[in-house]
């Protein structure tokens, strides 16, 4: 089985993070030691992604698969239901975990899977345009990364607060997006998939930002509709990628979901 790469923080009940396609574990860097104040965090590189190993060649990379690999790195990571938090493909992710029971309790911001398949072609195009633009020299992406418009103007599809990433952070987000050889597998195995598993019977939350230019909105009502049980949040001024728009209320979501699970320790408050 697949190690997956991780950054590990804080001590109390085990939450896991899971990032969303071509992103990598420091996507949750701006929440990570606000969580890690309340809880044993564990950041991990989904496999292809970040400087987790890749999958054999020839394999899947399906839901089903994705959640038996991190399911495998609970397992290696000596942990045992623990929470789990993620975003776009690891905020699904997070809720699949939790439907297999395999979660105390799920956070998920900006969940893929919900979409209709027009809502799909359209977020898997735009991070496809995203990618092909950091497919030049490592000194051109830099400079690309380094001037302000062109910064604003593409972080502007996965922030509500573009204003805030740097150039530095910039270029590498866009060298990690480049360098995921998992990315066109998720998206040929996500060509299909809805969610449709049995709601979770633990907490869940499912939080979206209304800046959000990947996955719209909008698709948080089939999200509710699919799961009635969850509490629905609003992110105000965030984006895709909230964890760096607002990171004091995205961590105060997640440590609120945590909370809520039967027999949660009082560190998670």
């Amino acid at each position: 089985m697949i190690e997956l790469a991780h950054e590990r923080r804080g001590s109390g009940d085990p939450l896991v993070l899971l990032h969303g396609i071509g992103h990598r574990w420091q996507a949750w860097e701006p929440v990570l030691d606000l969580l890690a104040e309340h809880h044993d965090v564990i950041a991990v590189d989904l496999p292809g992604f970040g400087a987790s190993p890749p999958l054999p060649a020839g394999a899947r990379y399906d839901i089903e698969t994705a959640v038996g690999l991190v399911a495998h790195a609970f397992t290696r990571l000596g942990i045992d239901t623990p929470h789990v938090a993620g975003n776009s493909l690891g905020g699904v992710l997070a809720i699949e975990l939790a439907s297999a029971g395999l979660a105390r309790s799920a956070t998920a911001l900006a969940p893929a899977g919900f979409w209709t398949t027009g809502d799909r072609v359209w977020a898997l195009a735009v991070l496809r345009v995203l990618r092909q633009t950091g497919r030049v020299p490592a000194g051109v992406r830099e400079r690309m990364a380094a001037n302000r418009l062109l910064r604003l103007t593409m972080g502007s599809m996965l922030f509500g607060r573009p204003d805030r990433l740097t150039a530095e952070l910039a270029a590498a987000d866009l060298a990690a997006m480049v360098g995921s050889s998992g990315f066109d597998l998720v998206a040929e195995a996500g060509a299909g998939y809805r969610y449709s598993s049995p709601p979770p019977t633990v907490p869940v939350t499912v939080a979206w930002g209304p800046r959000d230019r990947i996955l719209w909105p909008r698709q948080a009502r089939t999200a509710a509709r699919l799961l009635p049980d969850a509490t629905m949040v609003t992110l105000p001024g965030c984006g895709h990628v909230p964890m760096g728009d607002a990171p004091d209320l995205v961590s105060a979501t997640i440590l609120q979901t945590c909370r809520r699970a039967p027999g949660a320790t009082a560190g998670a408050a």
